[in-house]
């Protein structure tokens, strides 16, 4: 007895149902993640500039999007964890956090704005480029105790990466971020201690 092929109507209206979704869920953070990135990158140019309103509320928008594709994403945990939303979600933590530092506030914590730890730190990392660069407009200003407090606290950012030792698999490359963060700290030490020396020959001179 020979019979027709199987009938797999149902299979197919399943899984187009299932892909539709995680394509539709894809689509949104890609298209959001690009906004994301150039909004944080703005927010962060403001600040240098001054002009924290701005950044709060290119910040905001930031995180409005992040809140919008994490919806959809919520079934679609493999989505969520790619590289290309996690990236996105760094450029985001790095914003808040450069805010933060260069404000000289407290550090949010993770959860408070509502990232996962690991776009968090490898956020927090590339802040400290950003505190390099205050910290060299405080050296090119005259302002070496600014600059030395800019410089401590880049330090205490890196003794924080650096004491959290766990597998590259984990933390999605903070060891990269780790190493170029440290790289920033030691050029940031010889361009200070260059700018400390060269202000007290300038003292000793001018009190001889």
């Amino acid at each position: 007895m020979t019979s027709g092929p199987p009938d797999l109507s149902a299979i197919e209206a399943a899984v187009r149902s299932d892909l539709d979704q995680k394509n539709a869920a894809r689509e949104l953070a890609l298209k959001n993640c690009r906004i994301i990135i150039r909004t944080s990158a703005n927010a962060i140019r403001s600040l240098h500039r001054g002009e924290t309103d701005r950044a709060d509320q290119l910040l905001a928008e930031a995180r409005s999007l992040i809140t919008e594709a994490e919806a959809p994403l919520s079934d679609h945990q493999d989505i969520y964890h790619a590289g290309f939303f996690y990236d996105a979600v760094k450029e985001y933590a790095e914003g808040v956090l450069t805010a933060a530092l260069l404000a000289g506030e407290p550090l949010p914590l993770p959860a408070v704005i509502g990232v996962h730890s690991v776009p968090y730190l490898k956020g927090l990392g590339e802040a400290v480029g950003e505190q390099r660069r205050r910290m060299l407009d405080y050296l090119r200003a005259g302002r070496i105790a600014d600059a030395e407090a800019t410089f401590v606290s880049m330090d205490a950012v890196l003794d924080l990466l650096t004491s959290l030792d766990y597998p590259d698999g984990m933390t999605a490359g903070l060891r990269r971020t780790t190493d170029v963060a440290r790289s920033l700290i030691e050029r940031s030490r010889s361009d200070l201690t260059t700018a400390v020396v060269q202000e007290r020959l300038r003292t000793d001179l001018g009190g001889s």
